[in-house]
């Protein structure tokens, strides 16, 4: 999902807010009106501002109906009469529950007309609320902005339904910057320096090999990919089907990161990170305190990663090694002399095959340097790179660009989320893991997202810490 859809699927939550609030305040206000107060005058004592604090409460738990019912979907090809029909069920779902409290609670509040008038106000200010939102959205896309860059692979009449319902309809979001009848290798080398949001796959007459390579290349360039419902029968596992054009697309999704995912992954990321900063600032003192005593500055270490879409930064860590120019006995020869031979130690003592390494007793490991690594202490200025949103708490690890160089085309699956501190591969024995099984077990995360599976990695974190398991 493009940012600027991201940020509009954001807003609407306050403009219902809002919404939701006026028609509260519409409902009151048409209640005191000389006309309705000729026809039965007010017998109950609230105040507008009372009133309000109570509409405030009756909004949020309007919200929370509104998400149920599936009114901010990340779906940005729905319908409207369908919005506009879910909003009128979620409104009516919202004044049966307000129904049910004031029986419930016996309240002596006796207004049904502001009960009923809100209820209608709701309905008329969240849907032009929604109507809104979708004309400011198609004003943007047909100035420009937003608009979701997409190639057309196939032939024949859908290919050029499809193009002229596109090119004619700006409003539904999609620009169509390149066409093909199929997919080759020339082809990908050409699309490889386009900038792409999305793969449209609509050849009736591919084979097997032209449709996975297409979706091969979709997953390599972190593009969304798309095909018509008469295609891939095998692939319907992790796909949602949408009208485009009055033709059946199939939308393939590698996770349910996207869209409130994530959202709610960022907001969890940034609470969470900056508890751990302040819990844990102590011992990061008594950490950097340690590492200047025995080898001096710098303290920390910035190592480059690669990280989303492969996209590099450089993760901030205790620094827990010798420096390059250290001299003199105290620092220890090996480790000088370990820093200059590092591709030899990593063919005589790296404990993991494959792209990546871990070197076993490590010379270039200082004495308090190993004490904070089998305790993962260095590791705790990773929550400032979370803070800033290059990592988050929970993923694949990071490993270095001459590492993911090596990947194979699978392999790159780790890169379609933020890498995290802690993962499921991490919980799972760390180090003691060969890097296939370590790549499986991030897959299956990055498939079978959710909150709750977090909360358990962080839960299970420090006791694997504790135990010491997996650690080098």
């Amino acid at each position: 999902m493009k940012k600027s859809e991201l940020f509009l699927m954001v807003l609407q939550v306050p403009i219902d807010f809002a919404m939701l609030l006026l028609a509260g305040v519409s409902a009151y206000y048409l209640r005191f009106s000389s006309y309705f107060l000729g026809l039965r005058p007010v017998v109950f004592g609230l105040s507008l501002s009372e009133f309000m604090v109570y509409s405030l409460f009756t909004a949020f738990g309007f919200l929370i109906v509104f998400a149920f019912a599936g009114l901010y979907s990340t779906d940005p090809n729905r319908k409207m009469a369908r919005e506009l029909n879910r909003v009128f069920f979620a409104c009516s779902t919202g004044l049966g529950l307000i129904a049910l409290y004031l029986l419930f609670t016996l309240s002596q509040f006796d207004s049904r007309f502001l009960v009923a008038a809100g209820w209608f106000f709701a309905i008329v200010f969240v849907s032009f609320g929604r109507v809104l939102m979708r004309a400011m959205k198609g004003l943007l896309y047909r100035a420009g902005i937003g608009l979701r860059r997409v190639v057309l692979v196939g032939s024949g009449d859908i290919l050029d339904q499809i193009s002229e319902e596109l090119a004619r309809r700006l409003g539904l979001g999609y620009r169509v910057v390149f066409a093909v009848p199929e997919f080759t290798d020339a082809i990908s080398e050409q699309l490889g320096k386009l900038k792409l949001d999305e793969i449209i796959f609509i050849n009736p007459r591919a084979n097997e090999d032209e449709a996975i390579a297409a979706m091969e290349f979709a997953s390599d360039h972190n593009l969304v990919f798309k095909y018509s419902a008469d295609l891939f029968s095998t692939y319907a596992a992790n796909s949602i089907v949408t009208p485009l054009a009055g033709v059946p697309i199939v939308e393939v999704r590698k996770t349910s990161l996207d869209g409130w995912g994530r959202v709610t992954k960022r907001f969890f990321d940034i609470v969470i990170s900056v508890f751990a900063i302040i819990i844990f600032s102590p011992f990061m003192l008594l950490v950097a305190l340690g590492i200047l005593i025995e080898t001096g500055r710098p303290v920390i270490y910035k190592n480059e990663r690669v990280g989303i879409r492969g996209k590099k930064f450089f993760t901030y860590k205790f620094r827990s090694m010798f420096q390059k120019d250290c001299t003199g006995p105290q620092y220890g020869e090996a480790g000088v002399k370990a820093e200059a031979r590092e591709a030899e130690l990593i063919d005589t003592q790296s404990i993991k095959s494959g792209p990546v390494y871990k070197i076993f007793d490590d010379p270039r490991v200082t004495r308090f340097g190993r004490f904070i690594r089998r305790w993962s202490l260095d590791e705790l200025p990773n929550f400032f790179n979370v803070l800033v949103g290059q990592m988050s708490i929970v993923g694949p690890r990071p490993h270095q660009p001459r590492e993911v160089g090596k990947y194979e085309r699978r392999h790159r699956r780790v890169l379609d989320i933020k890498p995290g501190i802690t993962g499921l591969a991490q919980i799972s024995g760390r180090s003691n893991l060969s890097f296939e099984e370590e790549v499986k077990l991030d897959v299956f995360y990055i498939e079978k997202w959710n909150l709750f599976l977090d909360f358990i990695i962080i839960i299970k974190t420090p006791f694997v810490v504790i135990r010491r398991r997996g650690a080098v």
